[in-house]
């Protein structure tokens, strides 16, 4: 019992970590994106993070895995990398980084809409109470009155957790059958390679400073390198169901680091409307099955 409860603590410790490391993406792309420009950062980023896969994927069991699956990773290069992480990286030009890191958990509200309307996954009364309670949480957060973003930021990030939402439930229909390592390594891999050519072109003449050049590396080799085999490794332990909590701690430390490390104010706004997604999504995913992500 006492190795059980042991293991219990640990995980736990290990899913709040993860959503520390994760949640702090959110303020280093805030820091970086003005001095990069969005598409060179994401590129670099990717490509970062995906060197850091690089090891495993050219180890002979994994690289063998690619055959057949090439389609799949180039789909969710776009949907769960590339387009998200660029929208995102615009955004944050005209919202506090807080609001990224709250917005971005609607990824699990899209998920269900998404499932529903591709592959007639049925929605029950209570997930569709918890659909309700989530959007009038994103109403709560996007409104006039929230000075902390704008509508074009907002708009951008719902998009970015929309496309979120597809990549999730293109992997549960069609991408079940692939190692994950093998799927989200080479998925940043070709997500920075389709940017290279315009990183290339567009990488910014002035020479970003030490704060932006640092704040890329965290966000490329931390916050998505590591934080991805974190959470894979995290999946293989204790399942994709109990992994999938760590969207709940996601927002409330984009909340906290932003207010340490940029001054962010933390409003009633923010509060309530953060508190409202989450008990949204919470209801929305009781009792049912997570997607292995």
């Amino acid at each position: 019992y006492k190795r059980q409860l042991y293991m219990q603590i640990k995980y736990w410790l290990l899913l709040i970590l993860l959503g520390a490391v994760w949640g702090s993406s959110f303020i280093f792309i805030k820091i970086a994106t003005p001095e990069f420009g969005p598409v060179p950062f994401v590129g670099l980023r990717l490509l970062l993070a995906g060197s850091l896969f690089l090891p495993f994927l050219l180890m002979p069991k994994y690289l063998n895995q690619i055959h057949g699956h090439i389609y799949k990773i180039l789909f969710l290069s776009l949907f769960n990398t590339a387009i998200p992480f660029t929208l995102f990286s615009y955004a944050s030009l005209y919202s506090n980084s807080n609001m990224l890191a709250i917005l971005n958990s609607t990824a699990a509200l899209f998920t269900m809409i998404i499932a529903y309307l591709w592959i007639n996954e049925p929605v029950s009364k209570k997930q569709l109470l918890g659909l309700v309670i989530g959007f009038i949480g994103i109403l709560i957060i996007v409104n006039p009155f929230n000075t902390q973003t704008t509508l074009i930021a907002s708009l951008a990030c719902l998009l970015a957790a929309s496309s979120y939402g597809t990549a999730n439930v293109f992997i549960q229909k069609f991408a079940t059958d692939v190692n994950k390592l093998v799927l989200i390594g080479w998925s940043l891999i070709f997500g920075g390679l389709i940017f290279l050519p315009y990183t290339i072109i567009s990488f910014p003449e002035v020479t970003p400073s030490k704060e932006a050049i640092l704040s890329l590396i965290w966000a490329g080799a931390v916050g998505t390198g590591l934080a991805f085999i974190g959470y894979i490794r995290l999946i293989e332990k204790i399942g994709a169901v109990k992994t999938s909590t760590v969207a709940y701690f996601l927002p409330v430390f984009g909340i906290i680091w932003g207010n340490l490390f940029l001054d962010e104010s933390i409003t009633f706004i923010i509060i309530f409307g953060c508190i409202t997604v989450l008990i949204g999504i919470f209801i929305a995913n009781s009792n049912k099955p997570s997607a292995e992500l």
